[in-house]
């Protein structure tokens, strides 16, 4: 290595350079390698070729021109750029997380809600089903005054039918329809809860 003129490494470097087979970070472990390699991976036409190349919007003839009259070589302004673009790439990444954090969390909310209402529902439910085998004995004790219930418990099976305000049929009726809704109810709200639950275990492992 030592015995191969300047020259030639420069050559080397400017088309490795050209292209794109050395990088940045190429051209920074070699000048870190001697002192020979410091002093040509430093040079500004280097520099110059990735700066163009990495970042396109910013170098134009107009710049180049800056660059020459300015006592800062195009590797510091490579340098400045590289940590702009990083400094922008980090803020991107922090709003995206941001905003998966408010989905997780609303999604959160959301389950939390249908869980609720998963409560509320069962609870209906079961006083429904309480309702409604309250009003088959009923309606079993008014089919049954008819056939074979001796007259005294008769009349207690009649006054246990008139305190019913609503007709025992009509309300069967409602109390199953009701019954039939709840489970509907119950079923839907499984369903979205077992999907947002997914959903949720997603967002939490992207973050991650």
């Amino acid at each position: 290595m030592s015995a191969l003129p300047e020259e030639l490494w420069r050559r080397i470097l400017e088309i490795g350079v050209q292209r794109r087979g050395v990088s940045y970070k190429d051209l920074c472990c070699l000048s870190i390698s001697s002192r020979r390699l410091h002093r040509l991976c430093d040079e500004d036409f280097l520099w110059s070729h990735l700066l163009s190349s990495d970042f396109p919007p910013f170098f134009s003839p107009s710049s180049s021109s800056i660059t020459s009259a300015h006592s800062s070589s195009c590797k510091y302004l490579y340098k400045l750029r590289y940590e702009r673009d990083r400094d922008k790439k980090i803020a991107a990444h922090r709003r995206a997380v941001l905003r998966k954090e408010s989905q997780v969390l609303e999604r959160f909310m959301r389950l939390r809600d249908m869980e609720t209402r998963l409560a509320e529902e069962t609870n209906k439910m079961r006083a429904t089903l309480a309702e409604l085998s309250n009003l088959s004995n009923v309606r079993q004790a008014s089919v049954a005054l008819n056939v074979w219930q001796p007259e005294i418990i008769r009349g207690r099976q009649k006054q246990i039918v008139e305190q019913c305000v609503v007709p025992v049929e009509s309300r069967f009726h409602v109390l199953h329809m009701e019954l039939k809704l709840c489970k509907q109810q119950i079923l839907g709200l499984e369903k979205a809860h077992m999907r947002n639950e997914g959903l949720l275990w997603w967002k939490k492992s992207c973050n991650q």
